[in-house]
């Protein structure tokens, strides 16, 4: 259906060409031409439009995407993929080993066991051997307690037992013991006899081999020496060498004490 103002505007122009011509027109051409035309009309506007609405939006998502500059390295690596959690592992704080036991230097020298008496002579003596009678010394004869018997105390600790001969009497079972006697007078320090205290620094002396069965006794630095003039003497060697080594001669099995 046509408007009213466009039906007025036909009928108007029928009645002038009536009027001109004296017949009237092909009405239901005409306006099917007309109507054409308006259609023609109404078509292309809407194409314009649309065409102008592409373009606005091209425009628009131009504006809107970044621009990319050209890529010069290779194409990033796809993201690894996500594998299963695994949870961290907990920290575990290794467990020291043990320390190995301190084996008393000697345990494997049967001399150095505690279970032997031995005599004991200087290796660079000509002869003689040592003696306690009241203080250690170099004798010839067989005076004084010339047994010996190296109780290991730990690494190469010894505590140093001294026994006369065996003759069956309880004395002669009843020790003796090494210990530094330091005099406080500023003359060498020696050895003599004393109770046995284990405990006491001054009867802990280290023994240590030497090489062909000669040993070296020393008590927390000072090494027994042989003096021409002093005899057995505990000295310092400081650059000195070592002058004075000792060999121990396996007597017998070691005895038991007096009051075991």
């Amino acid at each position: 259906m046509m408007p009213d103002d466009h039906l007025d505007d036909a009928l108007r122009s029928l009645a002038a060409h009536a009027g001109r011509t004296g017949r009237l027109p092909n009405v239901p051409a005409d306006v099917r031409q007309r109507g054409d035309k308006r259609r023609k009309r109404r078509y292309a506007g809407s194409a314009a439009l649309g065409v102008a609405l592409v373009g606005l939006l091209t425009a628009g998502i131009a504006v809107t995407q970044p621009a990319r500059g050209p890529q010069t390295g290779p194409p990033a690596a796809p993201p690894a993929s996500a594998g299963p959690s695994t949870p961290p592992s907990a920290t575990t704080t290794p467990t020291p080993s043990p320390a190995p036991p301190t084996t008393p230097a000697g345990t494997s020298d049967p001399l150095l066991s505690g279970t032997r008496e031995v005599t004991m002579v200087r290796v660079q003596a000509s002869e003689g051997g040592l003696s306690l009678d009241g203080r250690l010394a170099e004798v010839d004869d067989d005076s004084g307690r010339q047994r010996f018997v190296t109780k290991p105390l730990g690494g190469d600790l010894f505590q140093v037992l001294s026994y006369t001969r065996a003759n069956n009497h309880p004395a002669a079972d009843e020790p003796s013991c090494w210990q530094v006697y330091n005099p406080n007078s500023g003359r060498s320090l020696t050895v003599e006899g004393a109770l046995c205290d284990p405990d006491n620094p001054a009867q802990r002396f280290t023994i240590t081999a030497q090489g062909k069965g000669a040993y070296a006794i020393s008590n927390q630095g000072a090494f027994l020496q042989f003096s021409p003039t002093k005899g057995l003497i505990m000295e310092e060697l400081g650059d000195a060498p070592l002058l004075s080594t000792f060999r121990f001669v396996d007597v017998g099995p070691a005895r038991t004490p007096a009051g075991g």
